[in-house]
């Protein structure tokens, strides 16, 4: 299903989206990558909505990516006699060990984690930082805090502390089951929430063991600080910025975004702005025009993805939803500005042969008549590193691998094609001709550039660069062995 942007949307499914018909009218409105949040659910019902992905796929004749989110610790308080307590600014309010019921001046933490890795000074927050106290004094199994910002606090809720790397593990007891059950039932990507450090990533990547690709969330302070080791044992990054938001001044979320962005580009690995983009379209179906900004800011960034959550998981006007964030990217990719923005961008250091390679094949296609680049790639890493180039012309990414494929779906302006196993770089070419004819990029008058590796399969090995015509009599007729 060709689409007339290469930005990728990304749509979560819910109670709202867990119907064939409900997917495939989301798919068709601009859905090329489907989350899965671990974080509700069953197993069952994973599984379920899993089946229908696969089954819209094999229907529209699509390549249709799988993200499973993992839920990551969570960190709540205890719960209250009476359900909830006001607590007053400047008021002294305690968290410790104690399983007892809270009250105005004290709640259960249980969690003995933090309170190892806290210091006088540092914030918890609650309640998505609508609450914030400042430790002021703290041992193994309790912290005597100030009330910095007062409210409403109740049962459960949710605690973030921004201040101190915690000595907690990415994968809570829960996520290592969800891991290896996605794993097993054939997702291409698994998001990582609570990343720390890159150990976190690693860690990961070992139960995984190559059954999916590692998207790391950068929703914490100290992984915006490392983030540079973060993403380099990554193959993707999300931007997750409600929790960002939180634990650090919304005024540093942009400019963290865009540095981030910037940096996941230059390594040629996808990355996913997330979080709150059209929320108003839970309810409403018109986002505001602050939300369209947004939505069209990470897009002149040059961000692989934009992602839907709760809008299109649990809101009135899911479909709305995804065709507003589609029209929004195809406007914007028609700007002149934003050509201008992502070529001023591009990376010109460090070039190996492949950067070369794929380089040279977006500077013919752009000065020359050509209609597409076309990449044979059997790790995805060859298609990666022609969508960071940002051409103007298509890329049709050629691959044997199916799970190639689908993970290569939330890779900016990637069209995949699945083909067959190829030994002959002058087969790659017949090969890549009839598809750019069949899939409508090309007429057999045109031209496209070809790039692939020789010898064939061996991953990493991009060193040939082809001009070659759409039709191919020509091809055999130039090259006849």
């Amino acid at each position: 299903m060709r689409r007339l942007r290469n930005v990728k949307i990304v749509a979560t499914l819910g109670p709202a989206s867990d119907t064939y018909d409900m997917i495939k009218a989301l798919h068709t409105a601009g859905a090329d990558v489907f989350r899965l949040n671990m974080s509700h659910g069953s197993h069952d019902e994973i599984r379920h909505k899993h089946a229908i992905i696969r089954k819209v796929e094999e229907d529209t004749g699509s390549t249709i990516g799988i993200l499973a989110d993992l839920q990551g610790p969570k960190l709540r308080v205890g719960v209250f006699s009476g359900d909830s307590e006001h607590l007053v600014v400047g008021a002294a309010f305690r968290m410790d060990l104690n399983e007892a019921e809270g009250d105005a001046s004290r709640v259960c933490l249980p969690h003995p984690e933090i309170f190892q890795a806290l210091k006088p000074g540092a914030s918890l927050l609650v309640n998505d930082g609508k609450i914030r106290l400042k430790v002021v004094a703290c041992g193994p199994d309790f912290a005597d805090c100030e009330v910095v910002i007062g409210g409403v606090i109740s049962n459960r809720k949710g605690v973030n502390v921004p201040d101190v790397v915690l000595p907690v593990a990415a994968l809570s007891d829960k996520d290592r089951a969800d891991l290896e059950f996605v794993c097993d039932l054939g997702v291409d990507w698994l998001a990582l929430s609570f990343v720390q450090r890159p150990e976190d990533v690693t860690e990961a990547r070992d139960l995984a063991k190559g059954r999916a690709a590692i998207l790391s969330k950068i929703e914490k302070p100290s992984a915006v600080e490392r983030f540079d080791d973060i993403l380099a044992v990554s193959d993707g990054i999300m931007v997750a910025r409600g929790d960002l938001g939180v634990e650090l001044p919304v005024q540093n979320v942009p400019p963290i975004q865009k540095r981030l962005v910037r940096k996941c580009r230059a390594a040629a690995k996808p990355v996913i702005v997330a979080t709150q983009m059209l929320e108003s379209m839970i309810e409403s179906p018109m986002p505001t025009r602050a939300e369209v900004s947004d939505v069209a800011t990470a897009i002149y960034e040059g961000a692989d993805a934009v992602m839907l959550s709760a809008e299109s998981a649990a809101g009135s006007f899911p479909i709305e939803a995804v065709t507003t964030m589609d029209n929004v990217a195809v406007e914007v990719e028609q700007d002149p500005t934003y050509t201008q923005i992502i070529e001023a961008s591009r990376r010109t250091d460090g070039r190996t042969v492949a950067d070369g390679i794929v380089a040279a094949a977006r500077e013919i296609a752009e000065t020359t008549n050509i209609k597409a680049i076309c990449c044979f790639t059997q790790s995805g890493t060859t298609a990666l590193l022609t969508a960071r180039e940002r051409p103007r012309v298509p890329i049709i990414a050629m691959t044997p691998l199916v799970g190639t494929a689908r993970r290569l779906a939330l890779s900016w302006g990637t069209n995949c094609v699945i083909t067959g196993e190829l030994d002959r770089f002058k087969m790659a070419v017949v090969s890549a001709a009839k598809a750019a004819r069949s899939e409508g990029f090309a007429n057999a008058d045109d031209l496209i550039v070809v790039t692939a590796g020789v010898p064939f399969n061996v991953p990493g090995s991009t060193n040939i660069l082809r001009v070659a015509p759409c039709d191919e009599r020509l091809i055999y007729a130039s090259d006849p062995e």
